[in-house]
């Protein structure tokens, strides 16, 4: 049992399942006996806003909101998100990166900019970032929704809990809501495994 709290930090882009994602790692914490708070910050009502959640889990916790610096996971659905959450991350954090690149409304907005190369930039912070094509995996696999799944497989060995426990979560869930996407995210959830260690 951990003695100390985790904080995980989910962000990308509204529809590429970032909630959903946040939601499987708060479920599978608590089936492990972890206080859990988890909270969400959509910057855009519609489809295609900034997403972010907090996931925090420990053996009690007060607050679901991470401070700057205090992450020590980075789930990354699109590689500008990753790279302008980095702050958040610690320096002996792990950042995993899709590298889907989808300019969001504040940049159209001029809000912000985008960076010409976000996966170029995490590596010259010196920090343990693995960055990998979620969408060209669940693509080979047939279903481009997968990518949730793909991302939680990857992080899956950073965990304090077994792999085993967060793939049966995700596989359960579909097995009672739908049944006939069980057996596919459970290669999914391998797959992003498999990326996760290259």
């Amino acid at each position: 049992m951990l003695d100390r709290i985790t904080n995980i930090l989910v962000v990308g882009i509204g529809g590429q399942g970032v909630m959903t994602a946040a939601e499987m790692l708060a479920r599978t914490a608590m089936s492990q006996g972890y206080d859990v708070k988890k909270t969400e910050v959509a910057g855009m009502a519609q489809r295609g806003g900034v997403v972010s959640s907090h996931v925090r889990f420990g053996p009690k916790v007060y607050s679901p909101q991470i401070d700057a610096g205090e992450a020590d996971l980075l789930i990354g659905f699109e590689a500008a998100e990753a790279l302008r959450w980095l702050p958040w991350l610690r320096p002996i954090g792990v950042a995993m990166v899709n590298t889907l690149r989808i300019a969001p409304p504040i940049v159209s907005a001029g809000l912000y900019d985008y960076p010409a190369d976000p996966i170029g930039a995490l590596a010259t912070f010196g920090i343990e970032a693995h960055a990998f094509d979620a969408g060209a995996i669940a693509d080979e696999l047939g279903n481009a929704k997968l990518v949730n799944t793909i991302m939680l497989g990857a992080i899956s060995d950073c965990l304090p809990f077994p792999a085993d426990a967060l793939k049966a979560c995700i596989v359960e869930g579909f097995r009672a809501y739908k049944p006939k996407l069980a057996e596919i995210n459970a290669q999914a959830f391998d797959a992003g495994r498999q990326a996760g260690h290259a």
